[in-house]
Formats: structure tokens, sequence, C-alpha cells
């Protein structure tokens, strides 16, 4: 028998997310998770909750930062399948998002015994980077 983990699937991933309040009320959706490639894909549709101004239609920073944060998590718990808090993640926005939905995918770059790094990168319904981030997550069992 072995002692291996076995990755969440993306019903089990989106499962997750739906159990989470503030996660749900994101609603984000799980359009891919890739174990192999260490990469999980979720998109989010845009609402007025989210925007920066009435009648903008433009995202606020928060909710795309809470995205990222969120999307880079799932990467990891992905993999080791139980929630991990976050240490730290930055996020550059690159360019305003208007009137769109965004798709953001979140690539593992280390999942050590202590530390794991992900790299995320949202994109609009055109394709084009909107926002980058990098989040770091502690991975220590408790």
């Amino acid at each position: 028998m072995s002692d291996k983990i076995v990755p969440l699937t993306k019903e089990e991933l989106q499962k997750f997310l739906d159990n989470s309040p503030f996660i749900s009320f994101l609603g984000l959706k799980v359009t891919e998770a890739d174990p192999a490639r260490e990469t999980v894909t979720m998109t989010c549709a845009f609402r007025p909750e989210f925007e920066r101004g009435p009648g903008t239609a433009m995202w606020h920073g928060g909710p795309i930062a809470a995205i990222i944060d969120t999307v880079g998590d799932y990467a990891l718990i992905m993999a080791l399948r139980r929630p991990l808090p976050t240490i730290n993640f930055r996020v550059d926005y690159l360019r305003p998002s208007i009137k769109t939905s965004l798709t953001a995918t979140a690539t593992v770059r280390r999942a050590g015994k202590s530390v794991g790094l992900v790299d995320v990168d949202v994109f609009n319904d055109q394709k084009a980077l909107v926002a980058t981030g990098r989040a770091t997550y502690s991975t220590l069992a408790s």
C-alpha cells in the first residue's frame, strides 16, 4: 500500500471552494486541475459587487487580489489535500479589467516541506493578461 497522496480532482476542488462562505461569494469555478503540470485554472464572472465605482463595470483590485490568493492556494491544496494559510502575496495590476469575466491560472513553483510558492496569471475574456501574482503558503502539516 502506498503512502502517496492522491491529488484532489477538479470536482473535489470545487466542493472545497463552495464550502467557504467568502470563496462561494466570489463565485470561482474550477475549469482545469492538472496535478502533473501542478496548475489550476478558475474563472470568475463579473458582478456589480466587484465594481471599482458605480456604473463603471471596472473590477476593483480587491476581488482580483482575492482571486489570485485563492487560486494560488488551491493549486497547492490540490496536491496536499488540506487547507494552507497564506504567508505573503503580491499583485501586479497590468491593465484595467472592464466588462469582462476573469480567468486565473496558478502554477506551483515549489511545494516544499514548510513553504509553497505559486505564480498566478489573470486574463480577461480577450485573453489579455490583466494581473499577475506570486504567493507563498505554509505547507507545514499541523
